[in-house]
């Protein structure tokens, strides 16, 4: 491990990105709809889950816009697919 790697400390925040996106908050969205028979709010979150893994990723890579872009768009399919199970 050079000191390049060390004092990168993008991987910390995309990990957290991938567990807190990923395992919480659309892992519990995904549920709410399969439990209730949404296919479209379980489609939106699936969606939602993919874009946040991604986003994770261009973290870990060190593209802070593609970064952003992806977050937006999870943001944008989880609202989706919250509207869809509240309605």
């Amino acid at each position: 491990m050079g000191p390049g790697v060390a004092s990168n400390d993008f991987e910390k925040y995309a990990v957290a990105v991938i567990i807190v996106f990923g395992a919480l908050i659309i892992g519990g969205l995904m549920a709410a709809n399969l439990a209730l028979g949404h296919r479209n709010g379980f489609l939106y979150a699936l969606g939602g889950a993919t874009a946040a893994w991604i986003s994770g990723n261009a973290l870990l890579l060190d593209r802070p816009r593609i970064y952003a872009l992806f977050v937006g768009i999870a943001a944008v399919l989880l609202i989706a697919s919250t509207i869809t199970l509240v309605i």
